[in-house]
């Protein structure tokens, strides 16, 4: 499990600030994030590494939570097909860790690319703590009947539904780094539900991180 990034005063600051759930459903798309840039607090009133901001929801993400842009719209990218152009979500090492401060219920919905397996795992707690609510495992299906865009070795994107009960407030995509990816992640719905985000007002101060180094077969990025 990655190493907590909130501090125990900052998380009692913000647990005691998210009293219920948020608005929903929430719709993370990771357009306007950087290519290869630490997504950071760039949903929660942050940046993320490299200095771009987006809506508020409240959602921070761990160091090894990583942004990539399509190789045909300016980036790296080793995928077509992505289900919202051009930038999807992978991590370099470790794991993936999304917070959700307000927390969600009902579903997390997502669209992946895998070439080996993974496996998305929703908790009660933030960083991956309390309660274990639901895990679903991510079976290999990144070449699978490609249709479309031709340029990208991980051209089939699949949308996958996460039921739970009870209220989440953190969820862990893991799996082999760079051998998944993850786009269109929206918290509260039924998948058969069109997604409306749906800003939010907590802020929290984060510090963007520099230095990133990413290997793997979803994205390639000679000398990083």
């Amino acid at each position: 499990m990655n190493k907590k990034w909130l501090s125990p005063t900052v998380f009692v600051s913000l647990m005691l600030a998210a009293a219920s759930v948020q608005a929903l459903p929430i719709l993370l798309d990771f357009e306007g994030v950087g290519h290869a840039a630490v997504i950071d607090g760039f949903y929660g009133g942050g940046m993320d590494s490299q200095g771009n901001s987006g809506p508020d929801y409240g959602i921070y993400f761990n160091s090894d939570t990583i942004a990539v842009i399509d190789a045909e719209a300016g980036g790296t990218g080793n995928f077509a097909n992505e289900p919202s152009p051009d930038t999807t979500m992978t991590f370099d090492s470790g794991s993936a860790v999304m917070n959700v401060i307000g927390g969600f219920d009902v579903e997390i919905a997502f669209y992946f690319s895998a070439f080996r397996d993974g496996l998305v795992s929703v908790y009660g707690g933030l960083d991956g703590t309390g309660d274990l609510l639901a895990a679903e495992a991510l079976a290999p299906q990144a070449f699978d009947d490609c249709l479309g865009d031709p340029d990208g070795d991980f051209c089939n994107w699949t949308l996958h539904g996460v039921s739970f009960s009870g209220v989440a407030r953190s969820v862990v995509f893991s799996g082999e780094p760079g051998t998944v990816g993850f786009d269109n992640i929206t918290l509260g719905r039924s998948t058969s539900v069109q997604p409306v985000p749906a800003p939010q007002t907590l802020a929290l101060f984060v510090i963007a991180l520099s230095g990133l180094r990413f290997r793997g077969q979803f994205t390639s990025m000679p000398g990083l």
